[in-house]
Formats: structure tokens, C-alpha cells, sequence
């Protein structure tokens, strides 16, 4: 979500009250641009004093006291917990989120924050979907350096890492648990027990990462046919291809795809 908060000068406090299971728009974090004006907040452990031109992130989950000094502008791009903890599972170790440095990726993120401003209400479906993933890769390089490592979240960003890998290399036939250990310059025996304590094996990352991507070219109507689509994602056998399909959405194929056509 990209809000944006325009506000005259005022003391505020958020406290634990709103942070239940049920208000789970609380479980976000945020990476905030200040356009204008100053704010202090104290957020858990951290006090911060916020001026035109800072980005910060914060955390949703901790209780946060906030004083408008002047007339204040600020664009935030809110991003949910676990989508952020996903590409960047070192935050997950850390008490406090770490400050940001004016780095590259960071300033990129200001300026694609502020594109999106203009862009995102006219985009739909697949764009919107490729637009929210940019935000969040420019997000984990610009938290990256400021975030210490342990091997347990060392373990997390080289499966992170490896996601993107498979997610770049979908088309490739021969993909698969042997071509991703050559890539890392690992065993396979080491891929696998990277991904033991998780719930998805590396060759069923693979297939639903296909999957997905079938699914979205089945919804386009110039997706082209089933079999062009599954060729196009690494699948080599239509029969095949729509058995797993149907086993992992419940409906075939060509179900999805006469429905795409039939403007449904």
C-alpha cells in the first residue's frame, strides 16, 4: 500500500491497544520519505528526528510516540511482514530495524515510491503484481547493508537468493535441483539440506514458482494455448503439466483458459 500523510503539528501515540491479531494491517512495515516539515518519534528503543528529504523504516508491531514540530508531508510505502522477511530474513533477528543509509537503492526507492504515486491507480493484475515485487527488491537493497548476520538468517538470504535465481530461470527446461547446486558452485546433497527446514522442497519451489506463472498467462486471453503456455515455463509434457495444475488449483488448464477467453 502507498499512503501518503499530509498533517499540522500535533503530539500522537500508538500504543499496544491496536496491535492485536485481528488488526492485522498493523503487521507491516513501512519505509517512509518525508517531503517536508520535521517529526520526532520514539519508536521502542529508537528516537528520531525527521526532516524534509530522510527515509526511515518502522516497524508496525512496535508502539510508537510521534510529535509534528512544523506543517509535515510524508509518503510511505507500507510492505507486509513476511513478504519483507522473505527477501531480507535477517530483520527477523534484529530488537530495533536498523537506520537507513542514503544509499543508492534508497534514494532509487524515493523516486520509484514517488513514480508510483502517479502510475499505480491505472495499473492491473500481473503489472500491479510486478510493480509491488520492484518495491520490495529495492527495499532489501537498500536494508541489506545496515542489517547485521547470524548463520541461522545467513542460511535464510541464501534461499531468498536462490528464489530469485529460480524465479529468472523458470524457462529453462533442464532447471531443477542439479542445475541451481551448479549455479551456487554447491552439492546437490548441500541444496537440499539448505531447504530441509523449510516447508517447500527446492524442486517443489520450482514447480509452483511454473505454476504461477502458467496461471497468470492462462488468465491473459492472448496468453496463447495451454500447451504454448506450459512449454513457455519449463514444463515438457502438456498431460503432465495439467495434472499438476489441477492438483495444485483445483481446476484444469483449459478450464482457466476458456474462461480468460470467454472475458470471465
Amino acid at each position: 500500500m502507498l499512503v501518503d500523510c499530509a498533517a499540522s503539528p500535533f503530539l500522537g501515540h500508538r500504543g499496544r491497544a491496536v496491535m492485536t491479531p485481528e488488526t492485522s494491517h498493523e503487521d507491516v512495515l513501512g519505509f517512509q520519505f518525508v517531503g517536508k516539515g520535521i517529526e520526532t518519534v520514539r519508536e521502542g528503543s529508537r528516537s528520531l528526528a525527521l526532516k524534509a528529504g530522510d527515509v526511515v523504516v518502522w516497524d508496525g508491531h512496535q508502539p510508537t510516540d510521534v510529535e509534528i514540530v512544523e506543517a509535515f508531508h510524508k509518503r510511505t510505502l507500507l510492505f507486509p511482514r513476511d513478504r519483507v522477511i522473505a527477501v531480507c530474513p535477517r530483520l527477523a533477528d534484529l530488537s530495533a530495524l536498523p537506520p537507513i543509509e542514503d544509499n543508492g537503492p534508497a534514494r532509487l526507492l524515493v523516486r520509484y515510491m514517488n513514480a508510483l504515486a502517479i502510475e499505480q491507480p491505472k495499473l492491473e493484475g500481473a503489472a500491479g503484481v510486478a510493480a509491488a515485487n520492484a518495491a520490495l527488491e529495492l527495499l532489501r537493497a537498500a536494508v541489506e547493508p545496515c542489517v547485521p548476520t547470524s548463520r541461522t538468517a545467513a542460511r535464510e538470504t541464501m534461499r531468498a537468493d536462490i528464489r530469485r535465481y529460480v524465479r529468472t530461470h523458470l524457462q529453462d527446461a533442464e532447471l531443477g535441483p542439479a542445475s541451481i547446486a551448479r549455479a551456487y558452485s554447491i552439492s546437490v546433497r548441500a541444496l537440499h539440506a539448505l531447504f530441509e527446514d523449510v516447508d517447500a522442497s527446492v524442486a517443489g519451489l520450482v514447480r509452483t514458482e511454473r505454476l504461477a506463472r502458467c496461471l497468470e498467462d492462462l488468465e491473459r486471453p492472448n496468453g496463447g494455448s495451454v500447451t504454448d503456455i506450459a512449454f513457455r515455463w519449463g514444463f515438457c509434457d502438456a498431460a503432465h503439466f495439467s495434472r499438476v495444475f489441477k492438483r495444485a488449483y483445483g481446476v484444469t488448464p483449459s478450464d482457466v483458459r476458456h474462461q480468460a477467453l470467454e472475458g470471465r
